[in-house]
């Protein structure tokens, strides 16, 4: 089956996600005066992206809201079921023919240009490179969510932060202690809490990115665990679904029942919580089918790479070589959306994985 609705807007979809986000951060950050002032500022730029858009789906182009920018293959941890290790996309050899932070610099100021209000920045660990962290920094029309493992937030990274408020930390985290440690490491838990207490101290905001298993949907979307997180002082909420690295590891992605389960809790938290929830990739009978491959997003791996998803670790062209509005027209993003692969129903937490066989074939032909 297929998701198909002859009414739907992509354009109306994605805009009215934008808005929904920056309101929900606005309100989150109302008794804290630096980031209320900041994300008011932020508020004006994100309404200058959506015009652009707008202007450019007039013309026929189609840009994106977000990016996500692989910005190291480096990590200090070895989280259980890590897909990014499975693949190779992250490892503990010395980085070769990674992005410069100028380099990013450019593909950072192209996106703004475009129209890209968010680009969110993950890895390996990108606390890891501060040099891009900073380059980021330097571009406050865009908001960049950094997606770090918590555990290398420091004084020097709280001085970043607090200079550059358009960097904010998004903290993995599995649940409470027990299941955190297990899936990330012992001790991992508490240099993650006493992470979001340094940042708490210092008036600043994060958020959190929960990866979604079989196993912990019903601790991680309790009103428990989040208000323990809301009381740290966490602004919003991502909710990633677990995609398997291997066939051994199939029974912890979240399949059609855990998933509806977590679109009612996701719908109950938005009633009763002061903070902002996204699940990634999300509820695709909303959104039209998957947005990844350009529709609402695509992946830049840490040596240029142009991917549809980070789950989806295929590329035909190098934003070191082209632009980024040539890389949205690349032969593989427009045969993902022009052959419907996108808008195809699935089981487990990504289209794109499932059939990773058809996405290989486009490449070869």
């Amino acid at each position: 089956m297929k998701y198909t609705d002859s009414n739907f807007s992509l354009e109306k979809y994605l805009t009215g996600g934008v808005r929904n986000v920056v309101r929900g951060i606005v309100a989150s950050t109302f008794f804290n005066s630096e980031e209320r002032d900041y994300m008011m500022k932020y508020a004006r730029a994100s309404r200058v992206s959506s015009k652009k858009r707008a202007e450019a789906e007039k013309r026929g182009e189609h840009i994106p809201p977000f990016l996500i920018a692989s910005i190291t293959s480096s990590c200090n941890l070895h989280c259980a079921g890590c897909y990014a290790r499975k693949n190779d996309i992250c490892n503990d050899d010395v980085p070769t023919d990674q992005l410069s932070a100028d380099e990013w610099g450019r593909i950072f100021q192209e996106a703004k240009d475009m129209g890209v209000g968010f680009v969110l920045l993950a890895g390996g660990e990108p606390l890891v490179r501060r040099d891009v962290l900073e380059t980021a920094g330097s571009i406050p029309e865009v908001l960049f969510p950094v997606f770090t493992n918590g555990t290398m937030i420091d004084d020097k990274y709280i001085g970043v932060f607090d200079q550059y408020r358009n960097l904010v930390p998004i903290i993995s985290i599995e649940g409470h202690q027990s299941l955190t440690d297990t899936r990330r490491g012992q001790g991992v838990y508490q240099r993650i809490v006493n992470g979001m207490q340094n940042i708490q101290d210092h008036h600043l905001i994060f958020g959190a990115s929960i990866t979604v298993t079989k196993q912990n949907l019903k601790e991680v979307t309790s009103d428990e665990f989040i208000e323990d997180l809301e009381e740290r002082g966490c602004k919003a909420v991502i909710f990633v679904e677990y995609v398997p690295v291997n066939e051994n590891t199939k029974n912890m992605a979240p399949e059609n029942p855990e998933r509806e389960y977590l679109r009612k809790q996701i719908k109950h938290l938005k009633r009763t919580k002061n903070m902002v929830f996204i699940s990634f990739p999300g509820d695709e009978k909303t959104s039209g089918g998957c947005l990844a491959a350009g529709r609402g997003f695509f992946h830049i791996n840490p040596h240029g790479g142009a991917e549809p998803c980070p789950f989806s670790p295929y590329s035909d062209i190098n934003v070191r070589d082209t632009s980024l509005k040539e890389a949205l027209n690349s032969h593989l993003f427009q045969a993902l959306q022009a052959e419907d692969l996108l808008m195809e129903e699935h089981e487990g937490g990504c289209v794109l994985y499932e059939r990773r066989h058809e996405v290989e074939s486009i490449l070869t032909r």
